[in-house]
């Protein structure tokens, strides 16, 4: 059998193409090599699925992605977030929209966002190839004949759409294969990279922190004494490092192989300067005569406490009223500039996406259809293209996935 459109891949962009395309009359089918397709989906917003940001102004949502993402325009005025809030209301998800316009399923359920999908392709007839894994893509002159299966299968179609993902998470089979394909097909392919991720640091006396919680704490990265940026958010404290929201939108700003001299600034008390702090401080331990172990609990968190009793060397015995005026500074500084050494970025396993991917110059951003193949299309996260949690991610696979269907199926050219 020879279909209209073959799409490699079943995650977000993927399964958005096979339905886009479907809808429009086209004989599809979809190549997952895992035994169901929408693993990663599932895995999303931990496993609640941050569908989308609430953001329906299309300038307002490229400027969280940066300049690259002008590359989005085109493709956001064909679907951009409202389209895409439409089109799961429409299907009878019902949604709600959380803290910084992070849109979720009402149910809080990734796999009701999976089921709209698979309804829809089982309504147009998508036939789904679960555990079908692509050996190679055969290419005569500027045209794909074929995909070839490691099971020495063959898929032929007039049209392809590559939504082969990145390699974060690559439990869910993300190896990145799509990457070597492009290559092969003369593509560009910007080096990919973890992102996304959480940081690893040198200090050994993280792991006394671990699984201590901060809201609105203010990170600032430095490279030596020069401040590069500072936001503020929420963080989580893991047994090697930093993780959270907060965290990992800063880990996009950080190129793994331009680590040398990089400090992160955990300041866990952003709304009071140091001259405020202090003061509140001073007047807690004036009025108290315990050891300044205790005098500390309604201070500082009680994991935050012993660390920064530690790193300042006083004795957390020592009665709090004789404490000197250079101890408490000292405490106070490291309450509002904990620094600590970047290690590392996690790798891809603990990544939530991939940076990098095929240049752009190099895909029509109208269609996503190649430019160095006539009659291959290109979408989600294998496109050089990453935002900030919050959605966007999964809005940029929406959005360049229904582009890449629509246009597939609409294409007469050839």
């Amino acid at each position: 059998m020879k279909y209209d459109i073959a799409i490699i891949g079943g995650g977000p962009a993927g399964l958005m193409a096979a339905v886009a395309s479907s809808q429009l009359g086209a004989k599809v089918v979809l190549l997952e090599k895992n035994p169901r397709p929408g693993v990663k989906l599932l895995l999303t917003g931990g496993g609640r699925c941050n569908l989308t940001n609430n953001l329906s102004d299309s300038r307002a949502f490229i400027s969280r992605l940066g300049s690259k993402a002008k590359f989005l325009f085109s493709a956001l005025t064909r679907f951009g977030v409202a389209d895409t809030l439409e089109f799961f209301h429409a299907l009878g998800l019902k949604t709600k929209v959380e803290n910084d316009q992070r849109v979720f399923p009402l149910s809080n359920k990734a796999e009701d966002v999976l089921a709209v999908f698979l309804a829809e392709l089982k309504k147009y007839q998508v036939k789904v190839e679960t555990q079908s894994e692509v050996k190679k893509l055969v290419k005569k002159d500027q045209h794909i004949e074929k995909i070839i299966l490691t099971d020495g299968r063959e898929i032929e179609a007039d049209k392809y759409i590559l939504a082969t993902g990145g390699k974060s998470y690559p439990q869910t089979g993300s190896s990145g294969d799509g990457y070597g394909w492009l290559k092969q097909l003369g593509h560009t392919v910007i080096s990919p990279a973890p992102s996304l991720t959480p940081l690893i640091v040198a200090e050994s006396f993280i792991k006394d922190l671990e699984g201590l919680s901060v809201e609105a704490a203010k990170l600032s990265l430095y490279q030596g004494a020069k401040k590069i940026t500072s936001a503020q958010g929420d963080i989580i404290f893991t047994a090697n490092g930093l993780s959270g929201p907060l965290t990992l939108d800063l880990s996009r700003q950080i190129d793994a192989g331009k680590l040398n001299d990089l400090f992160i600034e955990v300041d866990f008390m952003p709304l009071s300067d140091l001259e405020s702090l202090d003061k509140k401080l001073q007047q807690v331990l004036a009025a108290s005569s315990k050891q300044v172990k205790n005098s500390l609990d309604n201070f500082v968190l009680p994991k935050l406490k012993s660390v920064i009793l530690k790193l300042s060397r006083i004795n957390p015995e020592k009665k709090s009223n004789l404490i000197s005026r250079q101890e408490r500074l000292s405490l106070v500084k490291l309450i509002k500039g904990l620094r600590l050494k970047i290690k590392s970025l996690a790798g891809f396993e603990r990544a939530m996406i991939t940076k990098g991917g095929v240049a752009l110059n190099e895909v029509e951003p109208q269609t996503m259809r190649s430019k160095k193949i006539n009659n291959l299309f290109i979408c989600g996260e294998i496109l050089d293209l990453d935002g900030p949690t919050g959605g966007f991610n999964l809005q940029i696979c929406w959005t360049t996935g229904f582009v890449a269907g629509q246009s597939a199926q609409k294409d007469k050219s050839f």
